[in-house]
């Protein structure tokens, strides 16, 4: 089930998750012509610069798709094994976790291989990134990851209405997830005062806000989505949750008996899965709410065309800074702004895409949001505080 960008085509009608939603994959694209209204931020850009912008980001695509191949193959392979290593390192150290230099060992491994296995693999290889090595293990099919929410589930929530409707308030539910006020144009109400309260509660359980949000329990509410549809999705989540917990919370502990230390695996495995939570929030927060960042009215895409889908792309997301370390722990979604344009390509690519990405911006006079990882999480985290208060704030 992967997402293809809508670079070539609109995107074709697809089965809901297979954990049982009954929608397809939502919005044509229009072949010509401009949204109703175009974004602030381009509003300056003209049909025709939009339409060569998308066969400039087009070209770009096609080339790397042209590219792609042994070398992407080994990179993937690589990380998948240098994630497995960590884990298994980490789970072997937390058997004798009572020594406390093994349980520091093994909780920091094991946190390093449950972020680079959420981010790094299962992220993009569920965008079907890695689809077209045609390899039964690495595809957006089959891949299971480490994440409380079914990748299914997820695939839906995420590759299908995320990517396609980005920051679009009132179709793209992941601005504020259902629960934070994350931006001026919803609705001001006594509960946003809790914002600030509710984001540092989601950060250490963020699996688990996703999951019940993945469940989409507000288009059910509202009749969008059937009762069968979500006895699917719940039966679905059960059946994950008691995977998680059989791996992480029973087994590595039983194990542990043996050496008097089930208490410390226990606490060790909560611990990772913590780290990993707060990790994988503050990097999705970074690449979508920073200052710079812009959000959309839905007349803002009645008519869009691929170019301005493409533009919404750019100057509704943010990239992060850093070194190639920092990179690859977060699934290089330091590059959101590629990501958002560029779906369905290696993530190891989007670096190499960067530089004409943000030159494309400049001269076409749309912003290149980006900054380092502590500029961008204080940046999202302002934006927390300021929606928490009544009134129309300034946009951030």
């Amino acid at each position: 089930m992967s997402v293809m960008s809508p670079s070539k085509a609109a995107p074709a009608p697809a089965t809901g998750s297979a954990a049982g939603s009954s929608r397809s994959r939502p919005g044509k694209l229009a072949e010509s012509g401009s949204p109703t209204v175009r974004p602030p931020a381009a509003a300056h850009l003209t049909d025709e610069q939009v339409a060569e912008l998308g066969r400039e980001l087009d070209a770009i695509r096609d080339e790397i798709l042209a590219k792609r191949g042994a070398e992407d193959a080994a990179y993937i392979r690589r990380m998948i094994k240098i994630q497995r290593g960590l884990e298994i390192s980490g789970r072997a150290a937390l058997l004798v976790g009572k020594n406390k230099a093994a349980w520091v060992t093994g909780t920091t491994l094991l946190s390093l291989a449950k972020i680079l296995e959420n981010m790094e693999l299962g992220h993009n290889i569920l965008h079907g990134q890695w689809d077209w090595m045609r390899d039964p293990d690495i595809h957006s099919t089959t891949w299971e990851w480490d994440f409380v929410t079914p990748s299914r589930s997820w695939q839906h929530t995420h590759n299908d209405l995320h990517h396609r409707w980005t920051n679009v308030v009132g179709k793209d539910n992941d601005v504020g997830y259902n629960l934070l006020r994350m931006d001026e144009e919803q609705p001001w109400t006594p509960k946003a005062l809790g914002n600030p309260l509710y984001n540092a509660l989601l950060a250490p359980v963020f699996e688990w806000g996703i999951a019940i949000y993945d469940l989409e329990l507000l288009d059910y509410k509202e009749g969008r989505k059937s009762k069968e549809a979500l006895l699917k999705d719940l039966k679905a989540l059960g059946k994950k949750v008691v995977t998680q917990f059989t791996k992480d919370y029973a087994a590595t502990p039983a194990l542990a008996m043996l050496t008097g230390s089930a208490k410390q695996a226990l606490f060790g495995t909560l611990a990772a899965n913590a780290i990993r939570n707060v990790w994988a929030h503050a990097v999705i927060f970074c690449g979508h709410f920073p200052e710079g960042t812009d959000t959309f009215t839905e007349e803002m895409v009645d008519g869009e065309t691929r170019g301005d889908w493409y533009v919404r792309q750019m100057i509704g997301s943010a990239n992060i800074s850093g070194s190639k370390f920092m990179h690859i722990m977060t699934g290089n979604l330091s590059h959101q702004i590629e990501h958002h344009l560029f779906p369905d390509l290696p993530s190891s690519r989007y670096a190499e895409v960067a530089p004409r990405v943000r030159e494309i911006c400049q001269r076409y006079g749309l912003k290149y949001t980006t900054g380092p990882l502590i500029k961008q999480v204080g940046s999202s985290w302002a934006k927390v505080f300021k929606l928490a208060l009544p009134g129309k704030a300034a946009k951030a």
